[in-house]
């Protein structure tokens, strides 16, 4: 079997991911190893290396495929990259709720869409939507530019 560069970065990634996950888990264990720490933890984690391990024996079995051959060049993501990296060190003076609208928007766009009204309505919908779940889900404020902060 020949491996190619891009499935080679593939495994890479999931190296990477699996390694953090253990870290991650071993870290939490060290903290604290009650039942009331590691709850949501141990089978998150559990999942992940599964999926891992599923995955890596699947690109094993399959090995180089068209996916890997006709793959976009990492060029292309860069600009994803930096509307993420824009949209994260924003959110403390944007506001979670108008910076998910703004990062949501500016994603469409850079995929193709060209319909401004399936821009504004999903970007201000799914924005909105989400910002309001993790307000009313995290247990301290969320900086909000909008939406009320009072939950």
């Amino acid at each position: 079997m020949t491996l190619h560069r891009k499935m080679l970065a593939d495994l890479g990634v999931l190296a990477g991911l699996a390694g953090f996950t253990i870290w991650y888990l071993l870290d939490a264990w060290k903290a604290s190893a009650s039942a009331e720490n590691l709850i949501l933890i141990v089978p998150i984690a559990a999942i992940v290396l599964l999926l891992c391990m599923l995955d890596l024996f699947t690109q094993l079995k399959k090995g180089v495929t068209d996916d890997h051959r006709n793959r976009e060049p990492v060029a292309s993501i860069l600009p994803v990259m930096g509307l993420f990296a824009a949209y994260v060190l924003s959110l403390e003076w944007l506001g979670f709720d108008l910076g998910t609208v703004l990062f949501v928007g500016g994603f469409l766009l850079l995929q193709g869409e060209r319909s401004w009204v399936w821009v504004l309505g999903y970007s201000l919908c799914f924005g909105f939507l989400v910002a309001l779940f993790f307000a009313n889900m995290l247990p301290y404020p969320m900086p909000m530019a909008l939406l009320p902060t009072d939950y």
